[in-house]
């Protein structure tokens, strides 16, 4: 069971990445388009949005899929 925010709703969670650990694979881009794209050199560019409750599935499975753990899902 999640935890109500201060103001009563759902907790919100957004995607993070620690770019030292992020070696540039691009399993979180192929498998979350929506919401992650690659900058030039193939790293992941982050939306900055809350993931939508539609994508969390989704969110969760890229957070699991990265192969050097650099991809992070927040509660905030």
């Amino acid at each position: 069971m999640s935890n109500p925010t201060r103001d009563g709703g759902e907790p919100r969670q957004r995607l993070r990445f620690n770019p030292i650990m992020c070696k540039a694979h691009g399993v979180c881009i192929e498998l979350l388009p929506e919401l992650i794209t690659a900058d030039p050199w193939g790293y992941p560019v982050l939306d900055g949005r809350p993931v939508p409750p539609r994508l969390l599935a989704h969110a969760k499975r890229a957070v699991q899929s990265c192969p050097t753990l650099a991809l992070l899902l927040i509660d905030e």
